[in-house]
Formats: structure tokens, C-alpha cells, sequence
């Protein structure tokens, strides 16, 4: 509303500017003022019976009174209200009508023009795009190759009402301009004041087909690079279909370099070779073809155009030090400390700066998004990123000051023989202490496990390439939708890293930080790697269900298939049970047993195929794993939590006789803890925001 107010005042501008009544009929090829003079015409033409006359009579009111207004400020409501008046009166003619057509092509003219009224509009038109893009066919990814679906037809086709809302703009690479868009209503086919992208195009890099314009509704599941520059395709780009090849717009209006002099890679001169073939790049040992490549046929060096520009010194996200390029390595068996995967020895890659550490890795897996931060750091000295720095001060006997708790003093109790008590929480990881030593606060109740109190402060973890910082709670009102990066589990009550750089929105349990590879776990007999590259999604093997986290990464087996999820691997193996002595253990199922298990929380029936926890010393306890731990961890009782759509949220517990009801399922809350919003109870997370989706919570 406000840019079409905007477009209005920049039209009143203009028509103020001209003196068309002294002036002969113009031209159609004088643009913009072919068609206010053909509208101007137009309405005093009409009868007053005629409903496009009540329009301009609408248009005429809101002329003046936008007229009589700062184009600078915010529009006044009366302004709002005509307007908003004006277009439903017009969105109610005919939309093949005459003044309809004559209004959508004089608001195209104004939009591309520029003025000196507003700075800030002209900034603003400046980044719209002054190219149409019109595809043809539209393509789908299928297991990794495109295919036509079909030539690309748009159901909503309505005359006259191209506006820039209908527009979808397009950059051609990440921080660059809007040079480029795609108009939702008409596919281009109206825009004849705009240039236009070719449908097909000859490209040097692909001479043997044509590449057709075509476009791709990507999803962030689905990643494809392109041939050219080696990063991910756009949903709109050139392909061919015959070599399923496809290349961004901005590679295919840029002419290639024919000839490379590159002598941090190679003494020669290197030529382009424009054909696929699947060649071996002597810099990153892959032989695929989807991509351009340079050679110097003396000497056989083969190197991909998206490998040339490689930094030569980095630092990544899996290893303490800097690494930096090498051409070769020297013999031996080498393994690359990001995949886990062989390195062969005649190829280029990373290797570790220190001469006493032998970490390596390929070329491909050190600068993938997830473990790199994009920085070359050749030539720059090495920064002290405060990685190490201890999280409190001791002062002796046992005694420490926590960086967490800095008012009181944490002294450490090294009594192993304690009784157990599960609603004694660590302040850190939210979870019992069941053994070991602890910190507790000499004059509260604020414990730690001696674990949880040497966190360090700041870390870089193999999962982001960025720093993170070890941070506590400084609200009591959390986002309810606020969860760890790895695990779909909030960061409430305790202690999370979280990134330092300035628009990144990671954040980790230390729960989840303390997972490290490589990782043995129960639920597997092979250790388990982080070796998920950008974009990869894999089903978990433990709990079957996709990815909910902002992450995709999981860990892996290299002898077989198999991947295990943050989720699944911070679940802790052994428990406390309140009516059991002894530590129970988390069965992860048996396929082909018959036995019969009832869990003795909800007294349903334990499915032996799904994960359970059991005793292990005769005592028949079984217990569902949600009935024991909820379907909610680290979720403490008298949290307050807010979301956009709802009222407070607070989080009680639930120890009375009765149980309530949630009003989502309608099912008795049989967890530790219920959630209330707006006088309703309910028994999870899920439920919670399904009912906040659904209306319920307004309903109080």
C-alpha cells in the first residue's frame, strides 16, 4: 500500500511538471507521457454513469489529498483508506477494461523512471530489476539429474495487474544487485517497456547445444552446482538437456577467460577446455564432468575453473591450527580429517601448518560451508580467538568463582555415596546428578556437575565454522520456538553456545558440544564420523523420523550405512528410576523378540522393536524412554515461555493425582511437566504450538 502511495505521488509529480493542454497529442514511442495523456483523455471522456467515471472521481480525491501531504512522512490513515477504497473499485472492473490496461502500463513507466523528489525511492528503484525473465519448460531434480517436466504454463493470468507486487526479483550472486526478475502474472510476456533475457543462448563453455532458459522451484533439500562457477544453480537458469547441464545466469552473460596464468598452481599458461569430460583435476582428484576446466597439455595438469581460485591458508572448524594448500603429499597412507576418507597421494589438498601434526584433508571437504568460514588468511597474522579461556577462578580448597554465578562461591562435594534425588538439577545441562562430584553454591541452591563447570568459554565446534560462546539464560521469558541448531530441544534453563558472528543465528546445547567424534555409541558397532556435507539430509537409524533441526548434520558409519541424529545421541544410555535401586539402561530394540514388556509409568504396552529403558538387574522394570524423560527435555517447571501467536506460556509441573487433560490430543498428560496457555493445558511442545496454529489458544 504505501509503495503504491508512493507511485501515485511520483505520477502527481509528473503530471504537475507537464503542460499537456498547450502541448499536441504525443506519440506512443514518448512513453510515460503517451499514457497519462491517453488517461487524462480517457476520463474526461467518460459519462458519469459509467462506473470507471466513479474511479476517476476516486483517483481525483486521493490526487489532492496525497497531493496536500509530505511525501516523506508515513501516509495519513485518510490517505490509507481511499486508496485502499480506490483499488477495490478498480480490481472490480473488467480486467481486459481500457482504464485498467492504461493504468497497469503508466504505473510500469513511473516504477523504471527515476526522480529527484526522494532520495530514498531512488535508491530504492536503482536495486529493481530492468530485466524480464521469461522461461519456457520447467525442470525437476530427480536422484541427482534434471528433467524437463514440461513447458512452464502460469494459471493466474490477469491483464492489467502486473505490479511490482507480482514480481519476484532475482540476484545473480549472493550480495550482489537485483539485476533480474520474473513477473508471477504474465511470465514477461507484458512487459514490453523492459529487455528481455534470451530464451536460448550459444555459450563457448557448452558449444555443441544450445541453453534454454528454464525454471526450477528449488527447495532447501535439493542442491545442484552449477557448470560454470561451481556454486548452486538459481531457480531460474540455462540448461541443457542433452548433457543435463545447467549454468547460472550471470556465468552465461559473462564471456570466459580462454586463458588462465595461475603460477601459485602451475608453472604454465592454462587453456580452456570446453568439453565435459570426466577427467581427474590434479588439484581435488574428482573426476566429475559438471564442471569447466583448465589444462596445460604438456605437463597433463587438469584443474577444475571453481578449483583455481582455492585460498591457499584457512582454518576449519574440525582442527585446532591453520591449514594450508599443498600440490602433492609426500608417501604414506593419508586420511582426510573432514570425510574420513582416503587422500591420494598425487593430488593437491590441505595439510596441517605444523610441522609436528599430520592432519590432512581434501581440498573439496576443508572448504565446504559447514567447516569453513570463507576467510583467506594467507598473510595474516594469527589472531588469539579466546579458545581455552577458563569459565571461573579458583580460589582454592576446592572453592571456585563461576563466570554463571559470579555473587556466591561453588564449593565441590566429593561425596560419591549421596542419595539419589532426580529433581536435583544441574544448572548447566538440566539434568540429575546421579554420581560423581559437583559444585554446589555455599548460600543457595545453584549446583553443578564438575563437568558442566570447566565448559570452556569459547569454542569452535565441528558442526559451524564460526567461534561460539558459552552464554546462560538473561530472560526469564524464552521463544518457545528458540531451539538448539542440532537437536529440536529449547534453550531454556541451561547453558548453550551460541555464535559470535554478527547475523548468525547458531546456537548449541552443551549438551549437544560435548558429543564428539569419533563417536561409539550403544545403538551401533562402528564409530560414528561427522561427515555430512552442506545440504545432505539423512534419515536417522535409531529414531526413523526427518530432520526438524536448522542443521542437517548427523553421524555417520564409514564401513556401512548408517546415521545416527544429535537428538538420538544426546539421550542419555543410563538413568535413575525413582522405584529402582539400581541404573536402568536404554534398550535399543530387538526386531525378532517375542517377550511382552509393560511400562510401569502409563502401564501400556512397551513395543520390543523401539527404544525402552530396562533394568539390567532382575527387577523386571521396564519404562517407555518418553514415560522416564518426557517428550520435551531440559524443560523445568515454572519457565515462562512467549510465542508470536499466543499469550504467556507457563510451564508447570505435573505432580498431582489427577492428571489433566491436553486439549490438543485429548489425552491425559502423562509427562513431568504441562505446558498452560490461555487457560488450556497441554501435555507437550507439540501439542502447544499445534494449538497455537489451530486457534485454540485464542478460544480462552
Amino acid at each position: 500500500m504505501r509503495s503504491l502511495i508512493s507511485l501515485f505521488s511520483q505520477l502527481i509529480s509528473l503530471i504537475n511538471s507537464m503542460d499537456l493542454d498547450s502541448q499536441p497529442e504525443p506519440e506512443p514511442e514518448s512513453g510515460i507521457i503517451f499514457f497519462i495523456y491517453q488517461l487524462i483523455s480517457f476520463g474526461r471522456s467518460l459519462s458519469g454513469s459509467k462506473p470507471e467515471r466513479q474511479i476517476i472521481l476516486l483517483v481525483t480525491e486521493m490526487i489532492s489529498l496525497i497531493s496536500s501531504t509530505d511525501p516523506k512522512q508515513e501516509p495519513e490513515p485518510e490517505v490509507m483508506s481511499l486508496t485502499s477504497k480506490t483499488l477495490s473499485s478498480l480490481y472490480s472492473l473488467d480486467p481486459y477494461s481500457e482504464l485498467q490496461l492504461l493504468i497497469a502500463k503508466t504505473f510500469s513507466f513511473v516504477e523504471l523512471m527515476d526522480s529527484d523528489s526522494d532520495p530514498e525511492a531512488d535508491a530504492e528503484r536503482e536495486s529493481e530489476r530492468l530485466i524480464s525473465l521469461c522461461p519456457q519448460f520447467e525442470v525437476e531434480l530427480v536422484q541427482g539429474k534434471f528433467r524437463v517436466a514440461g513447458k512452464f504454463e502460469w494459471r493466474r493470468r490477469e491483464k492489467g495487474k502486473c505490479n511490482p507486487g507480482n514480481r519476484k526479483v532475482l540476484r545473480l550472486r549472493k550480495g550482489a544487485e537485483i539485476t533480474h526478475f520474473f513477473c508471477r502474472n504474465c511470465i514477461g510476456e507484458e512487459h514490453d517497456v523492459c529487455d528481455k533475457a534470451p530464451l536460448e543462448v550459444k555459450h563457448p563453455l557448452h558449444p555443441r547445444h544450445s541453453l534454454q532458459l528454464v525454471l526450477w522451484w528449488v527447495s532447501n533439500f535439493q542442491k545442484r552446482k552449477c557448470y560454470c562457477c561451481d556454486e548452486e544453480l538459481l531457480w531460474i537458469f540455462y540448461f541443457c538437456s542433452a548433457c543435463d547441464c545447467g549454468m547460472n545466469i550471470a556465468c552465461v552473460e559473462k564471456k570466459p577467460l580462454l586463458s588462465i596464468d595461475h603460477p601459485e598452481w602451475h608453472e604454465h599458461i592454462l587453456s580452456l577446455f570446453p568439453r565435459q569430460a570426466p577427467l581427474p583435476c590434479s588439484v581435488c582428484a574428482l573426476p566429475h564432468s559438471r564442471s569447466t576446466f583448465y589444462i596445460c597439455s604438456p605437463c597433463q595438469f587438469i584443474v577444475h575453473q571453481s578449483c583455481i581460485n582455492l585460498p591457499s591458508v584457512i582454518r576449519i572448524s574440525r582442527h585446532l591450527h591453520r591449514i594450508s594448500f599443498i600440490r602433492s603429499f609426500d608417501q604414506g597412507d593419508w586420511s582426510c580429517g573432514v570425510c574420513r576418507r582416503k587422500i591420494y597421494n598425487d593430488y593437491g589438498g590441505y595439510s596441517c601448518i605444523n610441522d609436528d601434526c599430520s592432519y590432512a584433508a581434501h581440498s573439496t571437504c576443508a572448504t565446504q560451508s559447514n567447516v569453513w568460514d570463507g576467510n583467506e588468511l594467507k598473510g595474516k597474522p594469527e589472531e588469539i580467538d579466546g579458545e581455552g579461556v577458563e569459565p571461573y577462578v579458583s580460589k582454592g580448597n576446592g572453592i571456585i568463582q563461576h563466570f554463571s554465578h559470579q555473587q556466591h562461591y561453588l564449593s565441590l562435594d566429593e561425596n560419591t555415596g549421596r542419595d539419589n534425588n532426580e529433581n536435583k538439577l544441574c544448572q548447566a545441562c538440566i539434568t540429575p546428578i546421579y554420581s560423581g562430584k559437583f559444585y554446589s553454591c555455599m548460600k543457595c541452591n545453584f549446583i553443578l556437575h564438575e563437568e558442566c563447570a570447566n565448559f570452556s568459554r569459547k569454542i569452535h565446534h565441528p558442526i559451524h565454522p564460526h567461534m561460539l560462546t558459552l552464554m546462560t539464560p538473561t530472560t526469564d521469558r524464552i521463544n518457545i520456538e528458540n531451539s538448539c541448531s542440532a537437536c529440536p530441544w529449547l534453550c531454556t534453563t541451561g547453558f548453550f553456545y551460541e555464535c559470535d558472528r554478527e547475523g548468525c543465528r547458531f546456537i548449541l546445547h552443551v549438551q549437544c558440544s560435548k558429543i564428539s567424534e569419533p563417536l561409539v555409541h550403544e545403538s551401533h558397532m562402528h564409530p560414528l564420523f561427522l561427515t555430512s556435507r552442506p545440504g545432505e539430509r539423512k534419515h536417522c537409524d535409531v529414531c526413523k523420523k526427518p530432520r526438524d533441526t536448522s542443521t542437517s548434520e548427523t553421524f555417520n558409519c564409514n564401513e556401512c550405512v548408517f546415521s545416527l541424529c544429535f537428538k538420538c545421541a544426546a539421550i542419555p544410555y543410563k538413568v535413575r528410576y525413582k522405584h529402582d535401586k539400581h541404573m536402568l539402561t536404554l534398550s535399543y530394540g530387538n526386531e525378532t523378540s517375542m517377550l511382552t514388556h509393560w511400562c510401569e509409568v502409563c502401564e501400556g504396552k512397551i513395543n520390543p522393536k523401539y527404544r525402552f529403558y530396562r533394568c539390567d538387574e532382575y527387577c523386571c522394570v521396564t519404562l517407555h524412554m518418553e514415560c522416564l524423560l518426557g517428550l520435551d527435555l531440559y524443560m523445568t517447571p515454572g519457565l515462562s515461555l512467549f510465542h508470536s501467536g499466543a499469550t504467556d506460556i507457563d510451564v508447570l509441573p505435573n505432580n498431582r493425582m489427577s492428571r489433566p487433560i491436553c486439549k490438543t490430543c485429548n489425552k491425559r498428560c502423562p509427562f513431568k511437566v504441562v505446558f498452560q496457555c490461555s487457560g488450556f493445558k497441554f501435555c507437550s511442545r507439540f501439542c502447544l504450538l499445534r494449538g497455537i496454529w489451530t486457534g485454540l489458544t485464542k478460544i480462552a
